[in-house]
C-alpha cells in the first residue's frame, strides 16, 4: 500500500459540504504568504483540510524541500485556522482524493503553479468548477528567502517596526509609506484573529527602550503600547512568557511552543481543570477555554543582528511577528521584546508579573551571560523538555541550503530568480565563519 492509499484507507466523508475547505501546497518553511493563503481559504468556510505534499512528488515537480514532510506538517498543524492536515497530497489536485475528505471546494493563490510538464496542477478542479481564487501575499515567498541566504542581503532588515506602520520610515514617497503601512497594519489585524479568521484573537504590543535595554540586561522599564486589542487572559488562566527571534520560524520554534502548552496543560490536569465541574462553570459563563495565555516576545531586527551577525535575521521582525500570530499555541505578541526579560520588563507588563517564562533546551543566539537571570531569581523559570525538533533553527536552515547550493540556485532560476556566482558563495562562508569564531571566543570566556 503506497502511502497516499495508507491516507485514503479510511472511510470516506458522506457527502461534500461547501464549507470544508481544501488548499494544498508544499509549505517548504512556513512563512506569512502560507498562512495569508489558509486565513484567506479558511474565511470563505468554517473548516479548512490543507494538504501536503511529500518531499518525493515536489522533487520531482519543482525541486528540493528545505524542510522534510514531518517539519512541514509540523508547520500546518500549527496554524491557527487549519482544522486538519493532510500528508501525501497528490502535486495535481485530484477530485476524488479531496472528495474522500469531503471538501467541495479547492482554494488556492492567483499565481499559476505547474507541475513537472508545465501542466496546471489544478485542472481537474478547475474543470469541474470546484476551484475559488485568492490573492497571493505579496512581497515574500520561499524563493524570496532562499535568495536573501544566498545573497547575504540585509535590505529586508527594519529599523523600527513602530514608525514603519505610522508611515515615518521605509522607502518611497511619503504617500507611499503612508500606503505600504496601512497594508501591514492591514495584514497584523488579519492575523491577529480568532480561530475563524473573522473576529478578533491575539493581543499586539509594543515595548519600546533605548538600544542597549534591548540587546543588554539592563533594568530600563521601557514602556508597552498596544497596537491591537484581542481577548486577553481568561478567568483561572496562567499567563506564561516565551521570547526569541523565531526567524525562519520552523519546526524547531513550533514545537517548543508546543510543548510549553502541553506543560501547562497537564500542570492544569493535575490542578483539576479539566474535572467536569469545573468545565461546565466555563461553560456557563460563555464557553470553554485552555489554562495558558501564551505571551511571545519577538526581537528587533537589530537585536539579532547585534547578537548574531551575518545578514541574521532571514526574515524581519514584521515577518516574523506575523508567523508568530498565525501560530495557534500564541495568544499575544509583543513586537521589540528585550533580549533579556529583566525584572523591570517583566514585572511592568500589561498583565503584570507572568506566572512562568519558558525557555527551549537549546539556544541559537552565542551568549556572553545569561540572559534569563530574572526569571530564575523570581522563581518563575521553565524548561521544555528535549524535543526531535530542537536542532532546527535559522542557521540550521541556512545551512541545509548552502550544503545544496547547486540545486536550489537551479530551484531559483526556474523561477526567474538571479543565480549566485561564486563570489557570493564565498562571502556567506567567510561571514559564516567569522561569526563561529566569535561565538567560540564568547563561549571559552563564560
Amino acid at each position: 500500500m503506497s502511502s497516499e492509499q495508507e491516507v485514503l484507507s479510511g472511510p470516506p466523508a458522506p457527502e461534500l459540504l461547501d464549507d470544508r475547505i481544501w488548499v494544498d501546497g508544499c509549505w517548504d518553511f512556513f512563512h506569512h504568504g502560507h498562512a495569508g493563503a489558509m486565513l484567506q481559504a479558511r474565511q470563505l468556510g468554517t473548516e479548512l483540510y490543507v494538504g501536503v505534499h511529500s518531499d518525493e512528488d515536489i522533487f520531482e515537480n519543482k525541486g528540493p524541500t528545505v524542510m522534510n514532510l514531518r517539519e512541514r506538517l509540523s508547520a500546518v498543524d500549527a496554524c491557527r485556522w487549519v482544522t486538519r492536515s493532510v500528508a501525501y497530497a497528490p502535486y495535481v489536485t485530484q477530485l476524488d482524493f479531496i472528495s474522500h475528505f469531503g471538501c467541495k471546494y479547492v482554494v488556492h493563490g492567483d499565481d499559476i503553479t505547474s507541475d513537472s510538464s508545465g501542466e496546471d496542477c489544478y485542472r481537474f478542479v478547475k474543470a469541474a468548477g470546484r476551484f475559488k481564487v485568492v490573492k497571493r501575499t505579496p512581497s515574500i515567498s520561499t524563493t524570496d528567502l532562499v535568495g536573501r541566504m544566498l545573497l547575504c542581503t540585509r535590505t529586508h532588515f527594519i529599523k523600527s517596526l513602530e514608525k514603519v506602520l505610522a508611515g515615518e520610515e521605509g522607502s518611497g514617497t511619503e504617500a507611499e509609506k503612508k500606503s505600504e503601512a496601512e497594508a501591514m497594519l492591514k495584514r497584523i489585524k488579519q492575523y491577529a484573529t480568532d480561530e475563524s479568521g473573522k473576529s478578533p484573537g491575539a493581543d499586539v504590543y509594543f515595548w519600546s527602550a533605548s538600544k542597549a535595554a534591548k540587546t543588554e540586561a539592563t533594568e530600563e522599564k521601557g514602556s508597552f503600547h498596544p497596537l491591537l486589542k484581542g481577548h486577553g487572559p481568561k478567568p483561572g488562566q496562567r499567563v506564561v512568557y516565551v521570547d526569541g527571534g523565531f526567524d525562519l520560524f520552523s519546526s524547531g520554534h513550533i514545537e517548543f511552543l508546543r510543548q510549553v502548552v502541553l506543560t501547562e496543560e497537564k500542570l492544569a490536569k493535575n490542578e483539576g481543570w479539566y474535572d467536569q465541574q469545573a468545565v461546565n462553570e466555563r461553560r456557563g459563563k460563555g464557553a470553554d477555554y485552555g489554562p495558558v495565555f501564551v505571551v511571545a516576545g519577538v526581537h528587533d531586527d537589530e537585536v539579532i543582528n547585534y547578537w548574531k551577525g551575518v545578514n541574521y535575521p532571514i526574515m524581519n521582525i514584521y515577518e516574523r511577528g506575523l508567523c508568530v500570530l498565525q501560530c495557534r499555541y500564541v495568544n499575544d505578541v509583543i513586537f521589540g521584546a528585550p533580549f533579556s526579560p529583566t525584572k523591570s520588563y517583566l514585572t511592568s507588563s500589561p498583565w503584570g508579573t507572568p506566572d512562568a517564562v519558558y525557555h527551549g533546551p537549546t539556544s541559537f543566539m552565542p551568549l556572553s551571560y545569561d540572559p534569563y537571570k530574572a526569571p530564575k531569581e523570581l522563581g518563575i523559570f521553565q524548561e521544555v523538555p528535549h524535543h526531535e525538533f530542537q536542532g532546527v533553527n535559522a542557521g540550521t536552515i541556512v545551512q541545509r541550503i548552502m550544503k545544496s547550493r547547486d540545486l536550489y540556485e537551479e530551484r531559483q532560476r526556474k523561477k526567474g530568480m538571479k543565480a549566485v556566482g561564486e563570489a557570493e558563495h564565498r562571502e556567506r562562508e567567510i561571514l559564516e565563519e567569522k561569526q563561529r569564531l566569535k561565538e567560540e571566543k564568547i563561549a571559552s570566556a563564560t
